[in-house]
């Protein structure tokens, strides 16, 4: 498959304080990678470089093309649910990087996110402010922000945070649609949903352990227990 990422001997932190050493991780079309890790491993550290709000200390991330779009979904606790925002302006705000010169959503930007609200199952619900939303359906709601941009790869921090396993069902069979279009990089602390879903998986503590499929960790996950 086409490479679209490709981390090369990266190593980063945060001043003095080296989290990741000599990573590299090829991420490509059609890939659904599981991020995993113990707290402090550096799983957040290896999303910013791939996001590009952190350098790396040494080594790269290369794009292919350079103008990749990258579709990002952060933890559900660094949103600010009491911040005055609708739905679909929550939805709309991941096109801003989109923007050039105008200063109002155009008719097509309106179209596309009102296109992303319906694929999120959100009908109905576009002036609704984010604050009056369940936890599942402002994990929707996110999601359709970042997938409006129709992005080549899809970055997912913690989506099962705070929703039920029935709510998380639903949002995996959401991932495994928008899989067939775009690559998924998902960070998850709970590893038997990942497994049933991801197709490779890479251990990150400080450095990265890469499995080539879920069966492959699976095998060495079942030694340590």
């Amino acid at each position: 498959m086409t490479p679209l990422i490709d981390i090369q001997n990266l190593s980063a932190g945060y001043g003095s304080h080296r989290v990741l050493h000599d990573v590299n991780l090829t991420i490509r079309q059609g890939d659904f990678l599981g991020l995993i890790g113990p707290n402090g491993g550096g799983k957040t550290t290896l999303l910013k470089c791939i996001l590009g709000l952190l350098q790396p200390q040494e080594g790269k991330v290369v794009y292919h093309p350079s103008t990749l779009r990258l579709g990002y979904m952060p933890q559900y606790n660094h949103i600010d649910r009491k911040f005055p925002i609708t739905v679909i302006d929550t939805i709309l705000s991941g096109l801003i990087a989109e923007r050039r010169h105008h200063t109002y959503w155009s008719a097509d930007e309106r179209d596309r996110a009102q296109q992303a609200l319906c694929q999120m199952g959100l009908e109905g619900m576009e002036q609704r402010p984010i604050g009056a939303l369940s936890g599942g359906e402002l994990q929707r709601v996110l999601l359709g922000r970042a997938v409006v941009s129709n992005p080549e790869v899809l970055v997912l921090d913690e989506p099962g945070t705070y929703i039920d396993k029935r709510t998380e069902s639903r949002l995996y069979q959401l991932l495994d649609d928008l899989n067939r279009h775009s690559a998924i990089i998902l960070v998850s602390h709970d590893i038997e949903s990942l497994l049933s879903h991801a197709r490779t998986i890479a251990l990150v503590d400080r450095e990265l352990t890469y499995y080539p499929s879920s069966e492959a960790f699976k095998e060495k996950y079942t030694e340590r227990r």
